[in-house]
Formats: C-alpha cells, structure tokens, sequence
C-alpha cells in the first residue's frame, strides 16, 4: 500500500494571521507617513519627550548611506526586498506564532520603508523622541514595527534555548 502525506497547498491561519500583520503594518505606516508630509509643517510638541518632526532619511539607520545617491538607493531597496522574501518564506514554513509574528512584524516594517524609498528616494521619518536637547533619531511606525519584531524574535530565541533539551539517550534505552 503506498501513503500518500499531504502537501501543504496554501497558507494555514498562523501563516495567513502573519501575513495580515504584515500588510497591516506596512498600511498603517505609509498612512501614517502620507498624514506626517501633508499635516507637519512645523514640528508639534507632543509631551516633553515625545514631538512629531517631518524628516526625510535616504539611508538606513541613523543615516547610514545617505550619501551614496541613486545607486545607493536601488542598492538599498534590493536589499530590502531579498530580506522581505526572506521573511515572507520564513512565515510560510514556520509553526511558531512567535517567530510568524515577529517575522510578520519586521517584514511590515520593511516594506513600509521600501515602498517609500521607491517612491520618494527617503524614508519619512516624523516620530522625535527627546530628553532635553538630546535627540533619539527620528523613526517612523515601520521603523518601531520592526524593532519590535527583532525583540520578539530575541524573545523567541531566548525562550527556546531555556527548554531543557530532551535526552535522546532515555529513549534509547527503552
């Protein structure tokens, strides 16, 4: 008799939940982004930490490569998208909700901040968060998504590797 197992054909719901989350994240971003550049002129004072202040990166963190132009900029955005396929695979073959989230999470961020970069060639950025005159780099909803997502990842990684590994050696003495 031949056994035939079955083939996964499409996404289960922890696959689908993450790729929602991803297209949710990189939605909210870019309205968020679209309302920053018609609505902030002027910087707002939101609390005395916390502002809202329009800015453009045309690199990646803390304005890495900002100078490398349009090269930079295509060099940029494929990288990006080998890192969102990347993910999007990784969601497709995971069984974790953590990991799906996370990466769900980050890939959400990511194309937020490629679709800007394809369009505008800078990622807007609007979210100052400030102690005094000392400045965090201004960062966007897609940037936090992401931050968040390698958090819970690290999470994931610590938590799996606190599980007492099981003993193959009991298993095979029985």
């Amino acid at each position: 008799m031949i056994t035939v197992l079955p083939t996964r054909r499409g996404p289960g719901r922890l696959q689908a939940a993450a790729f929602g989350l991803a297209a949710t994240i990189a939605i909210l971003d870019q309205a968020a982004k679209a309302f920053a550049r018609a609505r902030l002129e002027t910087a707002v004072d939101i609390t005395p930490f916390l502002a809202l202040r329009l800015g453009f990166n045309p690199g990646v963190t803390f304005g890495l490569f900002a100078g490398s132009g349009a090269l930079g900029r295509w060099a940029l955005s494929a990288v990006a998208l080998l890192i969102i396929g990347a993910l999007l695979a990784w969601i497709w073959r995971t069984r974790s909700a953590m990991t799906a989230a996370a990466a769900g999470l980050i890939a959400g961020g990511a194309l937020g901040n490629l679709l800007d970069r394809l369009r505008f060639g800078a990622v807007t950025d609007f979210v100052d968060l400030h102690w005094g005159d000392a400045h965090w780099p201004t960062f966007n909803l897609a940037d936090a998504a992401i931050v968040c997502g390698v958090a819970l990842l690290l999470l994931t990684i610590r938590r799996s590797d606190s599980r007492p590994a099981s003993s193959t050696l009991g298993r095979a003495a029985r």
